[in-house]
């Protein structure tokens, strides 16, 4: 009688899971676009990669991502540079060793003097 109370319990706990490993996170900190194909956000936590060009893994909703230099912005190399903002994410890894953003929701652009003012922040690139 127990096994058919158990596999309820078991199913119902497995059907949470995903909810769990998955959760949408704000990360604020340098939106990095230094060459063609390569995006990543140095937030307080470490590096978070977004994209690297050649490479087929790319973040679901990378369609939400905006053109960075359309707002308060730095260009240091030709087209490509960099900007503050926060973007909704999932993200995967240790961004202490170079972490990954699996998944965008949102991308909001700031004005370089918050991120600036965040000590917790490194310098850009």
């Amino acid at each position: 009688m127990r096994p058919h109370l158990l596999s309820p319990i078991l199913a119902l706990s497995l059907i949470g899971l995903p909810g769990l490993a998955f959760a949408k996170e704000n990360r604020c900190g340098w939106i990095q676009n230094p060459t063609p194909g390569n995006y990543w956000l140095d937030d307080r936590d470490g590096t978070w990669i977004i994209l690297s060009q050649g490479s087929p893994d790319e973040p679901l909703g990378m369609e939400n991502f905006p053109d960075i230099s359309t707002g308060d912005y730095v260009a240091a190399n030709g087209n490509y540079g960099y900007t503050c903002g926060c973007i909704q994410a999932e993200t995967e890894g240790d961004p202490r060793d170079m972490g990954r953003i699996t998944a965008i929701y949102s991308v909001k652009l700031l004005p370089l003097s918050k991120c600036l003012a965040d000590r917790s922040l490194p310098k850009p690139e």
